[in-house]
């Protein structure tokens, strides 16, 4: 194949040689004409060998340049990059009457300017706001534009295996669209694949939390081929999230961090579980299972439904038993809430005594 372009650049710059020369003896005082024959010789062979090896340099290496940079990219941004030429030559084309009326060759080469500035500033336009332009397909297709960012999210491998939203989504209090990201698919598929039982184990469970969002919550999960040329799925996904303006739903603290810094929405299903928790007052009456004996003496510990901790005062003799316990007063850790209770009857004894010494 090679051999082939060389020869035909050989032969193409022979030819253009050829008839340069004999241009060129227009312009000359070569009268003898066996010296203009091998001048004009001369110059085709030596256009010719130039031909020879240039070819590969105007045909190949472009070619395998431009095959590789469209591979490279995104095929978002080649649709961005075309639909925004074409808006561009459409301008031009309508811009061409108006600018051969100038006088002089600037109308002459006025609109071939203006077709190539307005075709290039247009592709980029395009390449760079491809996301506007996928809103927009997608509001001339289902008749209206999704305005509102929240009603589409980006789904993270630790919430899908967390498989709270699935609830959350079931019970309704998720809306509109929720994007998974087909790099994110992969890792869940990779966990469910690895050899190691604790990975394969959640893999698996996220694969299902999907499968369950899908046949019995009202809300849409959509898989995107988009993947951005970031190292590892938390870069990829805080770029996705930055590029199309959408959140993160994610129980990754480090990615949550990341993403803040960056700029992008994070909607942690942690904060949402801390957010409903039932308030407990100092004073009021809840029951518990004692299940261990606490740090200081005679402390039992126990925990409530959503993982709060309590621990009671005078509660060790009761472990492995169901109490009633009064709150005595509840401390904010970073950790999470932890309660401190006393048994009722112990903490009703409390009150009495209190009452007797004022």
């Amino acid at each position: 194949m090679l051999s082939v372009i060389r020869l035909a650049g050989a032969l193409a710059g022979f030819f253009f040689g050829f008839y340069l020369g004999a241009e060129l003896l227009q312009v000359t005082q070569v009268t003898p004409v066996s010296d203009q024959v091998r001048a004009v010789l001369l110059m085709g062979i030596l256009c010719a060998i130039l031909g020879w090896l240039g070819a590969p340099y105007a045909t190949i290496i472009p070619a395998r340049t431009l095959d590789r940079r469209i591979r490279q990219t995104q095929f978002g941004d080649l649709v961005g990059a075309s639909v925004g030429a074409g808006v561009g030559l459409v301008l031009a084309v309508l811009l061409t009457f108006p600018l051969s009326l100038l006088p002089g060759e600037t109308g002459r080469f006025a609109p071939f300017v203006a077709a190539v500035l307005l075709g290039l500033v247009g592709a980029m336009a395009g390449a760079l706001k491809r996301a506007d332009l996928a809103s927009v397909a997608r509001e001339l297709r289902h008749g209206r534009r999704e305005r509102d960012s929240g009603q589409r999210m980006l789904l993270d491998t630790s919430v899908i295996i967390d498989g709270r939203v699935a609830d959350v989504a079931k019970a309704g209090f998720i809306k509109g669209t929720l994007l998974l990201p087909r790099f994110i698919l992969a890792e869940l598929q990779l966990f469910a694949d690895s050899p190691d039982p604790s990975r394969r184990e959640r893999g698996r469970r996220g694969l299902e939390m999907l499968q369950r969002m899908q046949r019995e919550s009202a809300v849409r999960v959509e898989v995107m081929d988009q993947d951005p040329p970031e190292q590892g799925a938390d870069a990829k996904l805080v770029a996705l999230g930055r590029s199309l303006g959408v959140p993160i739903m994610t129980n990754d603290y480090g990615l949550n961090r990341v993403a803040e810094l960056q700029g992008v929405t994070v909607l942690n299903m942690n904060d949402l579980a801390k957010a409903v928790r039932p308030v407990v007052l100092p004073g009021e009456d809840i029951a518990v299972r004692v299940i261990q004996e606490g740090k200081e003496v005679g402390q039992g510990v126990g925990y409530l439904e959503d993982g709060t901790m309590v621990v009671i005062e005078g509660g060790t003799r009761h472990v492995g038993s169901d109490l009633t316990v009064t709150v005595m007063r509840v401390l904010q850790t970073v950790g999470g809430r932890m309660i401190f209770a006393q048994p009722k009857g112990d903490a009703d004894a409390t009150r009495r005594v209190r009452a007797i010494g004022h």
